[in-house]
């Protein structure tokens, strides 16, 4: 049996994903990335590897994207984390149906991808300027109410109120603007209410940057975040695709590449080698 890897080295996490001749997905695994991209992707791979019970020689083609790409020189090809994350989404997709737009939200930014009928990217727009609107304002978040990351979601269905207003667009200033709530007595639920919901507002303003389309798909660890998820359909008027493993979906498509590229080489490599006449026997 032949494997493909797709490796999405982030920012803030290194999401791997192994699959096989029939493009069926057999594993992922996920690690922080930390400041040492190369050997964190290596040691995640190792470990992903030991885990299926596989030969490393059985991967046959590997696909590097995402941030650290260029680091991981052993891949057979490296792409963006743009093309990676449409393919992987019209695969992951399938069962839902035709998606035209992509949600994207990472560690430390947000994109949002524009699809044709055919699946390939006619348009993008991407907030990486500042962290607010990404994993890592969700994480400061969650650090400065004295909750775990996991627990917004939940929070988010139990506030009582109007969504309190976090109006900076700076990270920075967001995060004083929470810690100011608390100090006015705001109950923790109505602040992850607005948090959630000054995310939302700042993605529809991405969708809107690129046209809005039937057929929307979220996916990055936040995606896991309901309550987030409720902030941006309300916001954005439509209902959200939300696949089973949100985070690896960059990585999933790196490795349909791999597999496609895989045959394409394979393909001409036995073109090449027809050979329909002795061309000695015309001198």
């Amino acid at each position: 049996m032949k494997y493909f890897a797709g490796i999405d080295i982030g920012s803030t996490a290194i999401k791997i994903t192994i699959i096989d001749e029939e493009r069926a997905l057999v594993g992922h695994r996920i690690s922080g990335s930390g400041s040492m991209f190369y050997k964190y992707a290596h040691q995640t791979l190792d470990d992903l590897v030991n885990d299926l019970n596989i030969a490393k020689d059985d991967i046959v083609y590997t696909v590097a994207t995402g941030y650290g790409r260029k680091l991981f020189k052993e891949a057979d090809e490296s792409i963006s984390e743009i093309t990676a994350n449409a393919i992987g989404a019209v695969a992951a997709a399938k069962a839902f149906g035709e998606i035209k737009t992509i949600i994207n939200i990472g560690g430390q930014d947000s994109k949002v991808i524009s699809l044709d009928d055919q699946g390939n990217v006619v348009n993008f727009a991407m907030n990486d300027r500042c962290a607010a609107g990404t994993g890592k304002f969700l994480d400061a978040c969650a650090m400065n109410l004295e909750i775990g990351v996991e627990e917004l979601g939940e929070r988010h269905f139990r506030s009582t109120g109007t969504p309190l207003s976090i109006n900076s667009t700076c990270a920075v200033f967001a995060e004083s603007e929470i810690i100011g709530l608390l100090g006015n007595n705001h109950n923790v639920e109505d602040i992850v209410c607005g948090v959630h919901y000054s995310i939302a507002k700042r993605i529809v303003k991405l969708v809107k940057r690129v046209g809005v389309k039937e057929g929307v798909y979220f996916d990055g660890g936040p995606a896991l975040n309901e309550g987030l998820v409720n902030a941006i359909e309300n916001e954005l008027g439509k209902k959200i695709f939300i696949p089973q493993y949100p985070q690896i979906t960059t990585s999933y498509g790196a490795a349909i590449l791999g597999a496609d590229s895989y045959e394409y080489q394979k393909m001409n490599v036995v073109i090449e080698n027809l050979n329909p006449y002795d061309k000695s026997s015309c001198s």
